[in-house]
């Protein structure tokens, strides 16, 4: 059988629908029953409810190993998407507890359970230019006197605990995946992007970060987990976008005014000072409210390649104006 951990958030639940098209035994975590809502409804934006129904949830936390050895029961393959995403300083403790510690039960079972191959969703935030390199990929390694967010930290942490499973004999594949598009769980990320532009948004900064469609995230995920590839990652980044025609290609799917005031570093600066409000991309995850590490995020132009799977199984990514008209249809 196959674990998957995230199901309920938008790359997890877009794995499941996948997998359950294919597959009878699917297992999904949950904490929350109400959380499974946006699963379902993910499901049935692509006009497929039935296939909800063959996925098997069981309860567990991934910081809660009685529950978690439980929820491994049977299992053979393991997809980890589950992780706390924030950017907010009080809520560091939790990042690593959830992102590292979370991760290492995940491993430590994955070990213990004999299973044949776990793939770890982590993040392009783990990634550090190289001196004299101004794209980065997946030589692209942490550079741990870098000034990282707490995310960031956290995320990368995962990844060491990933690979230490991979020293102790765990076949591992890991996706360092962009700015993740895809339609359904519009009141976060991505989904909360599209939502404020379809009601008028008229700033944008001078960034630029590397964007993917989650269902091109999925499918490289599975391609993997099938293939003989063990003990690699992945950049997963179709294209670069600065946020100015980011913003305005969905405002343009969208049929809206595309946005025209531009915010600057020193205003960007300023604001994060005070803590008002405004939305942008960090480090591949949407947030509201502006600090430190997000107000560099928006200016900072940072281009990733993700080109390596593509040479690596047979692999195309979706063009990402036909990714952005697909998620502005089905958003009512």
């Amino acid at each position: 059988m196959i674990l998957v951990t995230g199901g309920t958030g938008l790359v997890g639940a877009h794995l499941l629908y996948k997998l359950c098209k294919v597959n009878t035994q699917v297992v999904a975590l949950y904490r929350n029953a109400k959380t499974q809502e946006t699963t379902k409804e993910i499901f049935n934006l692509y006009g497929d409810s039935n296939n909800f129904d063959k996925i098997i949830w069981r309860k567990a936390d991934i910081i809660d190993i009685p529950a978690l050895e439980i929820a491994f029961k049977d299992i053979t393959y393991v997809y980890h998407a589950a992780a706390m995403v924030s950017f907010s300083p009080k809520d560091s403790d939790k990042l690593r507890k959830v992102n590292i510690e979370g991760t290492a039960n995940i491993v430590n079972l994955c070990i213990a359970n004999n299973i044949k191959k776990l793939c770890y969703v982590s993040s392009i935030a783990t990634l550090s230019k190289k001196p004299g390199f101004s794209i980065m990929d997946e030589d692209s390694e942490w550079n741990p006197e870098g000034d990282h967010s707490d995310y960031s930290l956290s995320k990368f942490g995962g990844e060491m605990e990933v690979w230490r499973g991979s020293q102790e004999g765990l076949k591992v594949v890991i996706v360092n995946p962009g700015v993740i598009f895809g339609f359904g769980a519009w009141n976060v990320n991505t989904g909360k992007l599209f939502q404020k532009i379809k009601k008028g948004f008229h700033f944008y900064t001078t960034g630029v970060t590397g964007v993917v469609d989650v269902n091109d995230v999925t499918n490289a995920m599975i391609t993997l987990m099938d293939s003989n590839i063990k003990n690699e990652r992945f950049v997963l980044v179709n294209d670069n976008y600065s946020f100015k025609n980011l913003f305005t290609l969905i405002a343009k799917k969208l049929n809206v005014k595309p946005p025209k005031y531009k915010i600057g570093k020193e205003i960007t600066e300023v604001v994060w000072r005070i803590n008002s409000l405004f939305s942008f991309i960090s480090f591949g995850n949407l947030q509201v409210g502006i600090n430190k590490y997000s107000a560099k995020a928006a200016q900072k132009k940072r281009f990733y390649d993700g080109s390596k799977i593509k040479k690596s199984v047979d692999f195309t990514y979706t063009p990402f104006d036909i990714t952005i008209e697909k998620i502005a249809s089905k958003l009512s």
